[in-house]
């Protein structure tokens, strides 16, 4: 079932007044999910490894008239809990508050049986799909806490909800994610007004996507912007009800 309510969709000014960090923000959903809450009013802070691309990014943002971006270059495969906290304290010193965080980078990993699978790669992916989303949460938390009504994605997938064979550390990553994200909400929830949940994209045209499925033709699936509003709902305050949920975008 989608996020959104059939009938909503976001106003022009949605999310005006908002400042939202996205990881992977440079391709695939992460730039999609980055040029629609930049549309709509948000300040967004564009974390990816590849330089030239958030530059790309950024000038496109800029064009549209939206609030300025802001740049954040990390690599998430190699960032120590120190960067986490460097770049948390940073950001406390620039900004009053952090109204949403998207956890969208990710990397696929083998694609083979347990048996054959690479450990410096199975640690690789835990990395970047797991630690990196758990200590990037934890550092960002009090700033969290200091807007009204934040919210917390996770990417997850469905491979993450039900374990299929050859996903091997892509699924095993996801199902951690679900894991961090139920565990997050239940100790939140009653707390703060923080709200954390996950959403399956499904099948999208991504780069991801054409790896994972190089005999699947790309066209079958929707583009990143088609289903773009499900990232925008959630990052909206038309969603302060949910919660601690697993959703899925299509």
């Amino acid at each position: 079932m989608p996020v959104a309510p059939h009938a909503w969709s976001p106003a022009t000014d949605e999310l005006a007044g908002k400042t939202i960090l996205v990881t992977g923000a440079a391709e695939g959903i992460g730039r999609a999910a980055s040029l629609a809450f930049a549309s709509r009013g948000a300040e967004v802070l564009l974390l990816s490894r590849n330089e030239a691309r958030l530059e790309d990014l950024y000038d496109e943002i800029v064009d549209l008239g939206a609030p300025q971006p802001a740049l954040l270059p990390m690599d998430l495969s190699r960032a120590t809990h120190d960067d986490f906290v460097t770049l948390a304290g940073s950001l406390s010193e620039a900004l009053p508050k952090l109204d949403g965080l998207l956890h969208n980078a990710s990397l696929l990993g083998d694609r083979k049986p347990i048996a054959q699978t690479r450990a410096a790669t199975w640690h690789e992916v835990m990395q970047v799909n797991v630690n990196a989303g758990f200590m990037l949460t934890q550092t960002l938390l009090p700033l969290l806490d200091e807007a009204a009504s934040a919210s917390v994605v996770f990417t997850s997938s469905g491979v993450g909800r039900t374990g299929r064979a050859y996903w091997g550390s892509y699924a095993v990553s996801k199902f951690a994610t679900e894991g961090l994200m139920q565990v997050l909400a239940d100790e939140l929830g009653a707390t703060s007004s923080i709200r954390v949940n996950t959403l399956n994209p499904g099948a999208v045209n991504t780069a991801m996507r054409r790896t994972a499925f190089p005999g699947e033709p790309p066209t079958t699936n929707p583009h990143p912007e088609d289903i773009i509003a499900q990232w925008v709902y959630l990052m909206s305050d038309a969603s302060l009800d949910l919660n601690g949920q697993a959703l899925s975008a299509q």
